[in-house]
């Protein structure tokens, strides 16, 4: 049989007991006749009391130095595992991320991908033993420096392996059985969807669902490399995503408009008031935010008043990238001439995805109106072609997601959901 890459989360080897039960789930696998490549992340939260204790040290840590001391969590993982299940009588050899010929470019904290070389990898297949991979992480190929691929790369390193490996498919475990029309954490009747094509994964990936790492779906559509999501605490089938052409209408349980609602509570609004209303303004503004390295998701430009010739412009950018971006735009103040800047970090956002939704009337109408009668209210409005995006308080995120649940008939008449571990990744 073929080469089957696995990748286990944080969660799924938060302890030494959850490191043995995936030792014995790889073993599984490579009795079944595979060769086996395995993904690790950082234990538990150790990637999270990594940075902590960084900040402690220094209120900036240096991104070459914080990318050194982040990669220490997934060689843990790896080098725990690989001794696992060599005490079950497998040969079993960890790799970090360089040592599998993952080469970045050289953005510490958010590097890409430029080409994997996993000629170490092969040649430890070949010797018959199991290859564990540090994830996560990589080396520039320009200043030869460790990277790291920014939060939940682990899924990226995976998907890049496999395909660099000609490997039949790659599993992504997590501690759900796979991925569901919503977050089970706040929509208890959640369904598992079979199958789900690349495009609405991405969607729901980029609206927020704590599916996939979003680089690592785009890596997997380009290359048509299936993925399984799937748990690693059972047995059960997962979530295949594949080419749209091999999703059928059954797959998505006879909800072939809507395939699921995705949140993100990480967002914050910034709104420019009172910017003059001439060529230019806008221009200038999303430059100075583009220079501070934000990534802006929702835009809304108001009608200028007649009155006095000056609109108000809305965004949305991560949470974490709002003090930069505020910054940027004090600036610009003298330039741009605009009367104010408000910054709103208690917001949230709330999205339908479907590939059906493009050619099915009332798709919006029926989730505006499930909004209102749950008592929400929109502040902004995003769409595409598989997507209808809203952005709303904070405090009702919760409200918003189980409201368009119902109203697009989403749940299940009993349980599906496990949340087995309890982080999602």
């Amino acid at each position: 049989m073929g080469i089957v890459v696995q990748k286990y989360g944080g969660s799924s080897v938060a302890d030494a007991a959850g490191v043995k039960r995936v030792a014995q789930r790889i073993i599984a696998t490579k009795k079944a006749g595979h060769d086996v490549v395995v993904v690790v992340s950082a234990m538990g939260d150790t990637t999270d009391e990594l940075i902590d204790l960084a900040n402690e040290v220094t209120p900036l840590p240096p991104a070459r130095e914080l990318d050194m001391l982040l990669t220490a969590g997934e060689r843990i993982s790896m080098a725990v595992l690989a001794m696992a299940i060599q005490s079950l009588g497998f040969d079993a050899r960890s790799f970090t991320g360089s040592q599998a010929g993952v080469i970045t470019d050289a953005e510490h904290g958010r590097a890409k991908i430029i080409d994997v070389t996993p000629g170490r990898i092969v040649e430890a297949l070949g010797e018959g033993a199991i290859a564990i991979v540090a994830g996560f992480q990589g080396v520039s190929q320009t200043t030869k420096d460790i990277t790291t691929l920014g939060r939940g790369g682990s899924d990226t390193t995976a998907v890049a392996l496999a395909v660099a490996l000609k490997a039949d498919v790659c599993e992504i475990y997590s501690d759900v059985d796979g991925i569901f029309t919503a977050d089970p954490r706040i929509e208890p009747r959640a369904r598992k969807v079979p199958r789900i094509s690349y495009e609405e994964t991405l969607e729901m990936a980029a609206q927020g669902a704590k599916i996939l790492h979003l680089r690592c779906v785009e890596y997997a559509r380009r290359y048509d490399m299936p993925i399984h999501v799937r748990s690693s605490f059972s047995d059960k089938e997962g979530t295949w995503v594949v080419k749209a052409e091999d999703v059928t209408e059954g797959d998505t349980m006879e909800a072939a408009i809507i395939t699921g609602v995705a949140h993100d509570r990480s967002q914050a609004k910034i709104t420019v008031v009172g910017v003059p209303d001439k060529v230019g303004e806008a221009a200038a503004i999303f430059r100075a935010v583009a220079e501070a390295q934000t990534n802006i998701d929702m835009i809304v430009q108001n009608v200028s008043a007649a009155a006095t010739g000056r609109t108000d412009i809305s965004f949305t950018l991560p949470r974490a990238e709002g003090q930069a971006a505020m910054a940027a735009l004090s600036k610009l103040e003298g330039e741009v001439g605009y009367e104010r800047l408000q910054y709103d970090d208690s917001v949230g956002k709330v999205s339908v995805v479907g590939a059906g939704m493009s050619t099915a009337p009332g798709i919006t109408a029926t989730f505006f109106a499930a909004l209102a009668d749950a008592g929400v209210n929109i502040e902004m409005i995003s769409t595409s072609e598989i997507r209808v995006s809203v952005v709303v308080a904070e405090s009702q995120v919760e409200a918003a997601v189980n409201a368009a649940h119902a109203a697009y008939n989403l749940g299940s008449d009993e349980i599906e959901a496990v949340v087995y571990g309890g982080t999602g990744r």
